[in-house]
């Protein structure tokens, strides 16, 4: 009987914070306007990679996007930070999408003239890389001002769960469209962009008036000696960062929808939205029951779960297999970005969030993009199919080294810790 009332009291109080979570206005522009934008960059990654292989027809190109995407937030992760930390976070992701919109409005009109050449995808994918330079970061520090601390957890599933579902909507969605023209997604692209600055001007959140430090080389690198002196923090980003990139098969998947399951356009879709419905489930499930106990071991088993996924991937021939293992990829992915996002949002002072932030999407931008890199050029070299594999193996033995190299990670129980 205990136990029964302790769940019922469980889900009661779980309810309720999801009420009060609805309830707030201001998280709701900001899941609106990432959801945009999610939106768009899902459509967009589907049909420049189908455009772009087609045009040319290698491996390399696609790793090449995925170069062409990092390479701006290498350089300006740093400057990103310091601005964050010193102007509007809203008014910066706003300026950002804004310039998204003129990027994939470029990419309509070239295709609907049939005028896109490779040198230009790479171009205009260069400055969308400068846009989510300074994007990501104002997004992701601007959230914990949206919600209590005894609420962030909740808020991260949430909008994790917001995001999935518009990820599984966006590739599925681009590649049908695609059908009707490259030109059509892109000017659909660069639509959401538009709203999802729209969406993030509707917050009237009043941001606490935030120091403002001499721009020294310490400031300026202030988030980087922050997160290497916490060791939870720096093993959970860089476990998450090498685990994606030696396991990431996105670069792949126009290929493999290709060449080797033959699927298409809307076979593409398919395959890119469904890391996105398993991430989509695990983020309602951690919504409502949220990690309390074992979040580190919860961690490095999720990991394992995504190499051992990225090899089925891998192997696989047939579309449906496929499509499971990486429903179940998506899945594990979302466990590990629930830890990581709390563990650096939560821990990280205010006035610091957005050069810790910077520092963090710098980690997950060479994950990705340079992830494509590795797996566009491996795939050149040693075929398609043993990039994937050999990048599943990989990630599964980081997974058991890191747990060797960062025991406080290992060990870490409780996620819901503020910084003092």
């Amino acid at each position: 009987m205990q136990q029964n009332s302790g769940a019922a009291a469980e889900a009661s109080l779980a309810e309720e914070d999801q009420g009060r979570l609805l309830r707030q206005p201001d998280l709701l522009a900001f899941l609106g306007s990432r959801s945009f934008s999610a939106l768009a960059y899902q459509m967009q990654t589907v049909a420049v990679g189908w455009q772009i292989y087609e045009l040319t027809r290698s491996p390399l190109s696609l790793g090449l996007v995925g170069l062409a995407q990092f390479l701006p937030m290498v350089v300006l992760v740093f400057v990103a930070g310091q601005v964050v930390d010193r102007f509007d976070r809203r008014r910066i992701a706003a300026c950002c999408q804004v310039l998204s919109a003129l990027c994939a409005a470029a990419l309509a009109f070239a295709s609907f003239h049939h005028a896109v050449t490779p040198g230009m995808i790479y171009a205009l994918i260069g400055l969308f890389g400068v846009a989510k330079a300074f994007e990501q970061p104002s997004l992701q520090a601007l959230l914990p001002s949206l919600v209590p601390a005894s609420l962030f957890s909740r808020a991260a599933a949430l909008s994790s769960s917001v995001f999935q579902t518009v990820t599984i909507i966006g590739p599925s969605a681009g590649g049908l469209l695609y059908g009707l023209g490259a030109g059509v997604v892109y000017s659909i692209v660069a639509a959401a962009y538009a709203c999802a600055a729209l969406s993030i001007t509707l917050i009237r959140l009043r941001q606490p008036a935030r120091p403002r430090e001499k721009v020294t080389l310490a400031a300026v690198f202030g988030g980087l000696h922050f997160i290497r002196s916490r060791p939870e923090i720096m093993g959970a980003i860089s476990l998450d960062m090498f685990a994606v990139l030696l396991g990431g098969a996105v670069a792949m998947m126009p290929v493999y929808a290709h060449d080797i399951l033959h699927a298409g356009p809307w076979g593409l879709g398919l395959l890119r939205g469904a890391p996105a419905v398993g991430a989509l489930a695990v983020s309602i499930w951690l919504a409502r029951r949220p990690i309390r106990r074992h979040a580190g071991l919860l961690m490095f088993a999720a990991v394992g779960i995504f190499g051992l996924a990225t090899i089925v991937f891998g192997l696989s021939t047939w579309l449906p297999l496929s499509v499971l293992a990486l429903a179940v990829l998506g899945g594990a992915d979302v466990v590990s970005v629930v830890v990581r996002s709390t563990l650096v949002q939560l821990r990280t002072p205010d006035e610091m969030r957005g050069r810790v932030a910077a520092v963090n999407m710098l980690f997950i931008g060479t994950s990705n993009q340079l992830g494509e890199f590795r797996s566009g050029t491996m795939g050149a070299v040693i075929g398609p199919v043993g990039a994937v594999v050999l990048g599943g193996v990989g990630t599964i033995l980081v997974a058991g080294l890191w747990m060797r190299l960062f025991p406080k990670l290992r060990d870490l129980q409780r996620l819901d810790e503020e910084v003092a």
